[in-house]
Protein backbone atom coordinates (compact mmCIF):
# COMPACT_ATOMS: atom_id res chain seq x y z
CA UNK A 1 0.00 0.00 0.00
CA UNK A 2 1.03 3.52 -0.88
CA UNK A 3 -0.35 6.65 1.21
CA UNK A 4 0.39 10.13 -0.43
CA UNK A 5 0.52 12.86 2.02
CA UNK A 6 0.87 16.49 0.56
CA UNK A 7 1.83 19.13 2.76
CA UNK A 8 4.31 18.85 5.87
CA UNK A 9 3.87 21.85 8.24
CA UNK A 10 3.12 22.21 11.70
CA UNK A 11 0.19 19.93 11.80
CA UNK A 12 1.93 17.18 10.33
CA UNK A 13 4.99 15.74 12.43
CA UNK A 14 2.60 13.37 14.48
CA UNK A 15 0.71 11.62 11.24
CA UNK A 16 4.22 11.58 9.39
CA UNK A 17 5.69 9.94 12.56
CA UNK A 18 2.38 7.87 12.75
CA UNK A 19 2.63 7.12 8.89
CA UNK A 20 6.21 6.05 9.79
CA UNK A 21 5.69 3.72 11.82
CA UNK A 22 2.26 2.03 10.36
CA UNK A 23 4.69 1.62 7.21
CA UNK A 24 7.30 -0.03 8.79
CA UNK A 25 5.00 -2.58 10.99
CA UNK A 26 3.11 -3.26 7.57
CA UNK A 27 5.53 -3.46 4.92
CA UNK A 28 3.91 -0.43 2.92
CA UNK A 29 4.94 3.17 1.76
CA UNK A 30 4.52 6.74 2.43
CA UNK A 31 5.76 9.76 0.65
CA UNK A 32 5.28 12.82 2.38
CA UNK A 33 5.50 15.68 -0.77
CA UNK A 34 6.63 19.70 0.40
CA UNK A 35 8.42 22.44 -0.90
CA UNK A 36 10.70 22.40 1.98
CA UNK A 37 12.79 19.33 1.44
CA UNK A 38 15.17 20.03 4.20
CA UNK A 39 12.51 20.34 6.71
CA UNK A 40 10.57 17.85 5.20
CA UNK A 41 13.62 15.13 5.29
CA UNK A 42 14.11 16.15 9.14
CA UNK A 43 10.45 14.60 10.04
CA UNK A 44 10.80 11.69 8.23
CA UNK A 45 14.32 10.68 9.54
CA UNK A 46 14.15 7.47 10.85
CA UNK A 47 11.56 6.01 9.05
CA UNK A 48 13.05 4.43 6.10
CA UNK A 49 9.33 3.53 4.79
CA UNK A 50 8.68 7.32 4.09
CA UNK A 51 10.01 9.47 1.29
CA UNK A 52 10.22 12.37 1.20
CA UNK A 53 9.32 14.58 -2.69
CA UNK A 54 9.95 18.01 -3.11
CA UNK A 55 6.42 19.16 -4.93
CA UNK A 56 5.61 22.03 -6.58
CA UNK A 57 1.83 21.75 -6.17
CA UNK A 58 1.02 24.28 -8.58
CA UNK A 59 2.68 21.65 -11.19
CA UNK A 60 0.09 19.51 -12.87
CA UNK A 61 2.05 17.05 -13.98
CA UNK A 62 4.27 16.56 -11.10
CA UNK A 63 0.82 16.47 -8.53
CA UNK A 64 -0.89 14.30 -11.06
CA UNK A 65 2.38 11.28 -11.26
CA UNK A 66 2.12 11.42 -7.36
CA UNK A 67 -1.28 10.49 -6.85
CA UNK A 68 -1.22 8.44 -9.47
CA UNK A 69 1.29 5.97 -7.26
CA UNK A 70 -0.99 6.46 -4.50
CA UNK A 71 -3.75 3.91 -2.97
CA UNK A 72 -4.92 6.90 -0.75
CA UNK A 73 -4.52 10.30 -0.72
CA UNK A 74 -3.84 13.17 2.63
CA UNK A 75 -4.14 16.66 2.36
CA UNK A 76 -2.60 19.05 5.18
CA UNK A 77 -2.43 21.73 2.62
CA UNK A 78 -3.61 25.16 3.29
CA UNK A 79 -7.93 24.87 2.40
CA UNK A 80 -7.59 26.89 -0.81
CA UNK A 81 -5.72 24.22 -2.28
CA UNK A 82 -7.50 21.56 -2.00
CA UNK A 83 -9.30 21.58 -4.80
CA UNK A 84 -6.78 20.81 -6.91
CA UNK A 85 -5.90 17.43 -5.10
CA UNK A 86 -9.53 16.51 -4.81
CA UNK A 87 -10.08 17.06 -8.59
CA UNK A 88 -6.91 15.20 -9.25
CA UNK A 89 -8.29 12.69 -7.13
CA UNK A 90 -11.58 12.05 -8.70
CA UNK A 91 -9.74 11.69 -12.24
CA UNK A 92 -7.42 9.25 -10.84
CA UNK A 93 -9.89 7.04 -8.56
CA UNK A 94 -8.16 8.06 -5.38
CA UNK A 95 -9.63 8.18 -2.69
CA UNK A 96 -8.90 11.35 -0.10
CA UNK A 97 -9.20 12.47 3.32
CA UNK A 98 -8.42 16.13 4.67
CA UNK A 99 -8.54 17.95 8.05
CA UNK A 100 -10.57 20.74 6.47
CA UNK A 101 -14.24 22.54 6.62
CA UNK A 102 -15.93 21.10 3.21
CA UNK A 103 -15.92 24.20 0.98
CA UNK A 104 -18.63 24.95 -1.87
CA UNK A 105 -15.89 23.98 -4.38
CA UNK A 106 -15.39 20.24 -2.51
CA UNK A 107 -18.40 19.72 -2.49
CA UNK A 108 -19.38 20.50 -6.10
CA UNK A 109 -17.52 17.44 -6.92
CA UNK A 110 -19.65 15.29 -4.75
CA UNK A 111 -21.92 13.50 -8.01
CA UNK A 112 -18.30 12.81 -9.15
CA UNK A 113 -17.34 11.21 -6.31
CA UNK A 114 -19.85 8.87 -6.03
CA UNK A 115 -20.13 8.18 -9.54
CA UNK A 116 -16.61 6.97 -9.41
CA UNK A 117 -16.82 5.01 -5.97
CA UNK A 118 -14.89 6.76 -3.74
CA UNK A 119 -14.71 7.78 -0.39
CA UNK A 120 -13.97 11.53 0.40
CA UNK A 121 -13.28 12.86 4.09
CA UNK A 122 -13.48 16.06 4.67
CA UNK A 123 -13.26 18.19 8.39
CA UNK A 124 -11.41 14.77 9.93
CA UNK A 125 -8.73 16.57 11.97
CA UNK A 126 -9.64 18.35 15.50
CA UNK A 127 -11.98 21.01 15.08
CA UNK A 128 -13.40 20.19 12.84
CA UNK A 129 -12.75 16.58 12.94
CA UNK A 130 -13.05 15.14 16.85
CA UNK A 131 -15.28 17.15 17.65
CA UNK A 132 -17.46 15.71 15.39
CA UNK A 133 -16.98 12.19 16.58
CA UNK A 134 -16.81 12.45 19.37
CA UNK A 135 -20.55 14.80 20.11
CA UNK A 136 -22.10 12.55 17.34
CA UNK A 137 -21.12 8.92 19.92
CA UNK A 138 -22.98 10.87 22.77
CA UNK A 139 -25.60 12.00 20.71
CA UNK A 140 -26.47 8.67 19.34
CA UNK A 141 -26.24 6.91 22.91
CA UNK A 142 -28.76 9.34 24.21
CA UNK A 143 -31.19 9.07 21.39
CA UNK A 144 -30.81 5.19 21.28
CA UNK A 145 -31.42 5.12 25.38
CA UNK A 146 -34.81 7.52 23.99
CA UNK A 147 -33.45 10.66 25.29
CA UNK A 148 -34.15 14.07 23.80
CA UNK A 149 -31.31 16.79 23.87
CA UNK A 150 -32.24 20.16 24.97
CA UNK A 151 -28.91 21.91 24.82
CA UNK A 152 -25.69 21.45 22.96
CA UNK A 153 -22.71 23.37 23.51
CA UNK A 154 -19.13 22.42 21.78
CA UNK A 155 -16.00 23.88 22.83
CA UNK A 156 -12.45 23.54 21.85
CA UNK A 157 -9.42 25.57 21.92
CA UNK A 158 -5.32 25.10 21.11
CA UNK A 159 -4.24 26.92 23.91
CA UNK A 160 -0.21 26.90 25.53
CA UNK A 161 0.58 24.76 28.55
CA UNK A 162 0.85 26.44 32.29
CA UNK A 163 4.56 25.59 32.05
CA UNK A 164 5.31 26.61 29.15
CA UNK A 165 2.90 30.21 29.51
CA UNK A 166 5.13 32.63 30.04
CA UNK A 167 3.75 35.83 27.72
CA UNK A 168 0.67 38.46 28.68
CA UNK A 169 -1.06 36.89 26.00
CA UNK A 170 -1.45 33.66 27.37
CA UNK A 171 -0.99 32.07 23.68
CA UNK A 172 1.25 30.56 21.14
CA UNK A 173 1.28 29.80 17.65
CA UNK A 174 0.76 25.55 17.12
CA UNK A 175 -1.30 25.72 13.98
CA UNK A 176 -1.86 27.73 10.80
CA UNK A 177 -0.69 31.35 12.08
CA UNK A 178 -3.61 33.07 9.40
CA UNK A 179 -6.10 31.44 10.94
CA UNK A 180 -5.32 33.60 13.98
CA UNK A 181 -5.29 36.40 12.44
CA UNK A 182 -8.22 35.70 10.57
CA UNK A 183 -10.21 34.50 13.20
CA UNK A 184 -14.05 35.62 13.81
CA UNK A 185 -13.87 37.46 10.83
CA UNK A 186 -17.15 36.01 9.14
CA UNK A 187 -19.05 37.37 12.48
CA UNK A 188 -20.71 34.21 13.94
CA UNK A 189 -24.41 32.64 13.91
CA UNK A 190 -25.89 30.26 16.69
CA UNK A 191 -28.89 29.01 18.50
CA UNK A 192 -29.63 29.95 22.00
CA UNK A 193 -32.89 29.36 24.46
CA UNK A 194 -34.56 28.91 21.22
CA UNK A 195 -33.53 31.76 19.11
CA UNK A 196 -31.27 32.03 16.74
CA UNK A 197 -27.53 34.83 17.92
CA UNK A 198 -25.85 36.06 15.13
CA UNK A 199 -22.43 38.32 16.17
CA UNK A 200 -20.78 40.72 13.90
CA UNK A 201 -17.02 40.26 13.73
CA UNK A 202 -16.06 43.27 15.82
CA UNK A 203 -18.35 42.14 18.77
CA UNK A 204 -17.11 38.38 19.00
CA UNK A 205 -14.75 39.08 21.29
CA UNK A 206 -16.39 41.51 23.47
CA UNK A 207 -17.27 40.06 26.63
CA UNK A 208 -16.71 36.02 26.36
CA UNK A 209 -18.39 34.38 28.77
CA UNK A 210 -16.31 31.85 30.77
CA UNK A 211 -15.96 28.22 31.94
CA UNK A 212 -14.50 25.69 34.28
CA UNK A 213 -12.57 23.41 32.66
CA UNK A 214 -11.65 20.07 34.49
CA UNK A 215 -7.45 20.14 35.11
CA UNK A 216 -7.54 23.26 32.92
CA UNK A 217 -9.20 26.04 35.18
CA UNK A 218 -11.30 29.00 34.17
CA UNK A 219 -11.11 29.57 30.10
CA UNK A 220 -13.22 32.16 27.96
CA UNK A 221 -15.01 31.28 24.83
CA UNK A 222 -16.22 32.59 21.84
CA UNK A 223 -18.56 31.49 19.30
CA UNK A 224 -17.58 29.59 15.99
CA UNK A 225 -18.46 31.28 12.26
CA UNK A 226 -21.93 29.69 11.48
CA UNK A 227 -23.18 26.65 14.10
CA UNK A 228 -26.33 26.70 12.54
CA UNK A 229 -25.40 24.77 9.69
CA UNK A 230 -24.47 21.97 11.78
CA UNK A 231 -27.65 21.75 13.40
CA UNK A 232 -29.40 19.35 10.87
CA UNK A 233 -25.64 17.22 10.43
CA UNK A 234 -26.24 16.39 14.22
CA UNK A 235 -29.49 15.74 14.21
CA UNK A 236 -30.58 18.63 16.80
CA UNK A 237 -33.36 20.44 15.51
CA UNK A 238 -34.99 20.12 18.34
CA UNK A 239 -32.57 21.63 20.84
CA UNK A 240 -33.02 25.24 22.14
CA UNK A 241 -29.25 25.99 22.24
CA UNK A 242 -26.57 25.11 19.53
CA UNK A 243 -23.39 26.56 19.50
CA UNK A 244 -19.66 25.91 18.74
CA UNK A 245 -16.86 28.06 20.66
CA UNK A 246 -13.46 28.79 20.19
CA UNK A 247 -11.80 28.51 23.98
CA UNK A 248 -8.85 31.17 24.77
CA UNK A 249 -7.09 32.45 28.43
CA UNK A 250 -9.77 35.30 29.21
CA UNK A 251 -6.94 37.93 28.87
CA UNK A 252 -6.27 37.27 25.42
CA UNK A 253 -9.85 38.19 24.52
CA UNK A 254 -9.59 41.01 25.88
CA UNK A 255 -6.55 42.21 24.02
CA UNK A 256 -8.02 40.91 20.64
CA UNK A 257 -11.18 42.82 20.52
CA UNK A 258 -8.91 45.80 20.71
CA UNK A 259 -6.83 44.75 17.73
CA UNK A 260 -10.05 44.03 15.91
CA UNK A 261 -11.20 47.75 16.94
CA UNK A 262 -8.12 48.99 15.85
CA UNK A 263 -8.31 47.27 12.35
CA UNK A 264 -4.71 46.07 13.13
CA UNK A 265 -6.53 42.86 11.65
CA UNK A 266 -7.58 44.71 8.10
CA UNK A 267 -6.89 42.69 5.27
CA UNK A 268 -8.40 46.50 2.92
CA UNK A 269 -5.64 48.57 4.79
CA UNK A 270 -2.10 48.58 2.86
CA UNK A 271 -0.04 50.92 4.79
CA UNK A 272 3.53 51.67 3.22
CA UNK A 273 6.09 50.34 6.16
CA UNK A 274 9.37 51.90 4.61
CA UNK A 275 10.51 54.82 7.32
CA UNK A 276 7.48 53.45 9.49
CA UNK A 277 8.73 51.62 13.44
CA UNK A 278 6.63 49.04 14.79
CA UNK A 279 5.51 51.86 17.91
CA UNK A 280 4.28 53.85 14.66
CA UNK A 281 2.35 51.22 13.15
CA UNK A 282 0.64 50.11 16.70
CA UNK A 283 -0.04 53.76 17.82
CA UNK A 284 -1.32 55.25 15.31
CA UNK A 285 -4.11 52.32 14.40
CA UNK A 286 -5.01 53.07 18.48
CA UNK A 287 -5.33 56.20 17.85
CA UNK A 288 -7.01 57.17 14.49
CA UNK A 289 -9.42 54.55 15.52
CA UNK A 290 -9.71 55.50 19.59
CA UNK A 291 -8.52 52.56 20.96
CA UNK A 292 -7.47 52.63 24.48
CA UNK A 293 -4.93 50.61 26.66
CA UNK A 294 -7.15 51.46 29.64
CA UNK A 295 -5.36 48.64 31.96
CA UNK A 296 -1.95 47.67 32.73
CA UNK A 297 -2.41 43.90 31.45
CA UNK A 298 -3.51 45.40 28.14
CA UNK A 299 -0.15 47.78 27.76
CA UNK A 300 1.37 44.91 28.43
CA UNK A 301 0.46 42.72 25.68
CA UNK A 302 0.79 45.57 23.23
CA UNK A 303 3.76 46.15 24.89
CA UNK A 304 5.05 42.33 24.22
CA UNK A 305 3.98 43.12 20.05
CA UNK A 306 5.86 46.19 20.36
CA UNK A 307 4.00 49.44 21.19
CA UNK A 308 6.96 50.74 22.32
CA UNK A 309 9.62 49.24 19.57
CA UNK A 310 11.20 52.12 17.65
CA UNK A 311 13.08 49.66 15.09
CA UNK A 312 11.97 50.28 11.72
CA UNK A 313 9.57 47.89 9.72
CA UNK A 314 10.91 48.76 6.33
CA UNK A 315 8.93 45.89 4.13
CA UNK A 316 7.77 47.87 1.54
CA UNK A 317 3.87 48.17 0.98
CA UNK A 318 1.58 45.51 3.04
CA UNK A 319 -1.41 44.46 4.06
CA UNK A 320 -2.30 45.40 7.83
CA UNK A 321 -3.38 41.58 8.45
CA UNK A 322 0.07 40.49 6.88
CA UNK A 323 2.26 42.51 9.00
CA UNK A 324 0.40 41.72 12.22
CA UNK A 325 0.97 38.27 11.12
CA UNK A 326 4.62 38.27 10.75
CA UNK A 327 4.93 39.88 14.11
CA UNK A 328 2.44 36.92 15.91
CA UNK A 329 4.79 34.19 14.28
CA UNK A 330 7.94 35.86 15.76
CA UNK A 331 6.62 37.01 18.94
CA UNK A 332 4.12 34.23 19.41
CA UNK A 333 6.12 30.96 18.37
CA UNK A 334 6.65 28.27 20.26
CA UNK A 335 10.62 27.57 21.42
CA UNK A 336 12.69 24.88 22.42
CA UNK A 337 10.49 22.67 24.95
CA UNK A 338 7.35 24.72 24.70
CA UNK A 339 4.27 22.48 25.29
CA UNK A 340 1.18 23.90 23.75
CA UNK A 341 -2.61 22.06 25.06
CA UNK A 342 -5.32 21.06 23.55
CA UNK A 343 -9.15 21.29 25.74
CA UNK A 344 -12.01 20.36 24.21
CA UNK A 345 -15.44 20.40 26.11
CA UNK A 346 -19.21 19.03 25.27
CA UNK A 347 -21.95 19.82 27.19
CA UNK A 348 -25.19 18.41 27.16
CA UNK A 349 -28.33 18.71 28.71
CA UNK A 350 -31.08 16.29 27.95
CA UNK A 351 -34.25 14.41 29.26
CA UNK A 352 -34.37 10.44 29.49
CA UNK A 353 -37.49 8.71 31.15
CA UNK A 354 -38.57 11.91 32.29
CA UNK A 355 -35.47 13.04 34.27
CA UNK A 356 -33.14 15.96 32.80
CA UNK A 357 -29.42 15.55 33.32
CA UNK A 358 -26.18 17.39 32.72
CA UNK A 359 -23.79 15.77 30.81
CA UNK A 360 -19.89 16.89 30.06
CA UNK A 361 -17.24 15.46 27.94
CA UNK A 362 -13.84 16.59 28.08
CA UNK A 363 -10.37 16.22 26.41
CA UNK A 364 -7.19 17.58 27.46
CA UNK A 365 -4.26 17.11 25.36
CA UNK A 366 -0.71 18.11 26.48
CA UNK A 367 2.07 18.64 23.54
CA UNK A 368 5.36 16.83 24.22
CA UNK A 369 7.61 19.57 22.60
CA UNK A 370 7.49 22.34 20.28
CA UNK A 371 7.22 20.12 17.08
CA UNK A 372 5.34 17.26 18.48
CA UNK A 373 2.32 19.25 19.30
CA UNK A 374 -0.65 18.56 20.77
CA UNK A 375 -2.26 20.32 17.89
CA UNK A 376 -0.40 18.21 15.80
CA UNK A 377 -1.48 14.98 17.47
CA UNK A 378 -5.58 15.75 17.45
CA UNK A 379 -5.00 17.14 13.70
CA UNK A 380 -2.67 14.36 12.73
CA UNK A 381 -4.04 11.12 13.92
CA UNK A 382 -7.51 11.42 12.78
CA UNK A 383 -6.27 11.58 9.66
CA UNK A 384 -3.84 8.83 9.48
CA UNK A 385 -6.35 6.34 11.49
CA UNK A 386 -8.68 6.74 8.94
CA UNK A 387 -6.09 6.08 5.97
CA UNK A 388 -5.07 2.87 7.55
CA UNK A 389 -9.06 1.96 8.44
CA UNK A 390 -9.78 2.64 4.70
CA UNK A 391 -6.63 0.62 3.33
CA UNK A 392 -7.41 -2.35 5.95
CA UNK A 393 -11.35 -2.11 4.33
CA UNK A 394 -12.69 -1.43 7.82
CA UNK A 395 -14.37 1.67 6.35
CA UNK A 396 -16.15 1.03 3.39
CA UNK A 397 -18.11 4.07 2.66
CA UNK A 398 -18.39 5.95 -0.42
CA UNK A 399 -19.26 9.26 -1.07
CA UNK A 400 -18.58 12.51 0.76
CA UNK A 401 -18.59 12.61 3.79
CA UNK A 402 -17.56 14.53 7.21
CA UNK A 403 -17.08 12.02 10.46
CA UNK A 404 -20.45 12.16 11.38
CA UNK A 405 -21.01 8.40 10.48
CA UNK A 406 -21.02 5.44 12.90
CA UNK A 407 -18.69 3.27 10.27
CA UNK A 408 -15.92 6.50 10.57
CA UNK A 409 -16.60 7.49 14.57
CA UNK A 410 -16.73 4.43 16.38
CA UNK A 411 -13.12 2.70 15.09
CA UNK A 412 -11.62 6.13 14.97
CA UNK A 413 -12.10 6.84 18.46
CA UNK A 414 -11.06 3.64 19.64
CA UNK A 415 -8.05 3.94 18.05
CA UNK A 416 -7.30 7.64 18.91
CA UNK A 417 -8.01 6.26 23.21
CA UNK A 418 -5.09 3.62 22.18
CA UNK A 419 -3.11 7.06 21.32
CA UNK A 420 -3.78 8.38 24.53
CA UNK A 421 -6.89 10.64 23.06
CA UNK A 422 -9.49 9.71 25.07
CA UNK A 423 -12.46 11.53 26.69
CA UNK A 424 -13.51 12.09 30.39
CA UNK A 425 -17.02 12.51 31.25
CA UNK A 426 -19.18 13.51 33.53
CA UNK A 427 -23.29 13.08 34.60
CA UNK A 428 -25.61 14.62 36.71
CA UNK A 429 -29.15 15.49 37.68
CA UNK A 430 -30.92 18.51 37.02
CA UNK A 431 -33.80 19.36 39.13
Amino acid sequence: MHIVVFGAGKSATVLIAYLGRICNEKNWIGTIADKDLQSLEQKIAGFPSLKANALNIENETERQGLIKTADIVISLLPPGLHFWVAQDCVALRKNLLTASYLDAQIKSLEPAIKEAGLLFIGEMGLDPGIDHMSAMQIIEEIKEKGGSIHSFKSHCGGLIAPESDNNPWHYKISWNPRNIVTAGKAGAVYKADGNNVEIPYELIFVDCEQLEIPEVGSLAYYPNRDSLSYIPLYQLEKANTFIRTTLRYASFCTGWEKMVTARLTSDEEIINTDELSYAEFFNSHLNKHQVSLDTAELQEQFDFLGLNNPAMINKGQIACSQLLQEILEEKWKLTQGDKDLIVMLHEFEYTLHQQRFALSSSLVVKGDDERKTAMAKTVGLPLGIAAVLILENKIQLKGLHIPIVKEIYEPVLAELAKEGIAFKETKKELA
